[in-house]
């Protein structure tokens, strides 16, 4: 992922008085933007759908049922999403599905705001943040989940994103040869190595994936 001048949060949390709470701690640290709040429900994927943040912070509750199922539609359908957990525990029956739902990040609720800080920096760079008490028992299970779970756009060259966006705005293999200056069998390659990367098997498929990423605007 490039690098990223203003992260934008979007805090996911079920009490009021909490989310204040977390905005007002993200709101302290440079270069994040919070923009904007809401309960964790279904409605929130029509959200980040206007929104588009950088990162999602969201909280887990006892149950973590309701919040786990969102996690796995927001990193289904919103990909470049990447996405904090903010729970209580640190068990491995907690963290491990979490991960797996595709979750970039897992932050205790009793860490520090310097960890806040750097789980969203990090996470918004495109790699793993797991807090250090919970790493520390699970390093080896959080690694085995991270080897299973390669995000498929993260395996793409800047050269297949730029092929990517070209297919999803309409343009055929000539017209993109010619934009890029290159020959048609040389794009017509690419094309075939963003299906393969992507498990995506026609150019109907890879605009859908292009929306889901911000590529383009539908």
């Amino acid at each position: 992922m490039s690098k990223i001048e203003t992260i934008r949060v979007f805090v996911a949390e079920d009490r009021t008085l909490l989310r204040a709470g977390i905005r007002g701690l993200l709101e302290r640290i440079p270069g994040v933007s919070v923009i904007g709040e809401s309960e964790v429900s279904r409605k929130l994927l029509n959200t980040l759908k206007a929104k588009r943040p950088n990162v999602l912070l969201v909280e887990i509750g006892t149950a973590g049922l309701a919040a786990l199922e969102i996690i796995t539609s927001v990193t289904r359908q919103f990909p470049e999403v990447r996405v904090v957990a903010l729970s209580a525990l640190a068990n491995e029956e907690r963290v491990l599905p979490i991960l797996k739902a595709g979750a970039s990040g897992y932050l205790l609720k009793r860490s520090t705001v310097e960890e806040l800080c750097t789980a969203i920096q990090t996470v918004a760079r495109g790699k793993l943040h797991v807090s250090r008490s919970v790493s520390s028992r699970l390093k080896k299970a959080t690694a085995e989940v991270l080897l299973s779970r390669e995000r498929p756009f993260e395996r793409l060259t800047p050269r297949q994103f730029e092929i990517l966006k070209a297919i999803a705005e309409g343009r055929n293999t000539k017209e993109i040869a010619l934009l890029m200056n290159l020959s048609p069998k040389t794009v017509a390659f690419h094309r075939v190595q963003l299906m393969q990367r992507l498990k995506i098997h026609n150019v109907p498929g890879l605009v859908r994936y292009a929306i889901r990423l911000g590529l383009v605007v539908p």
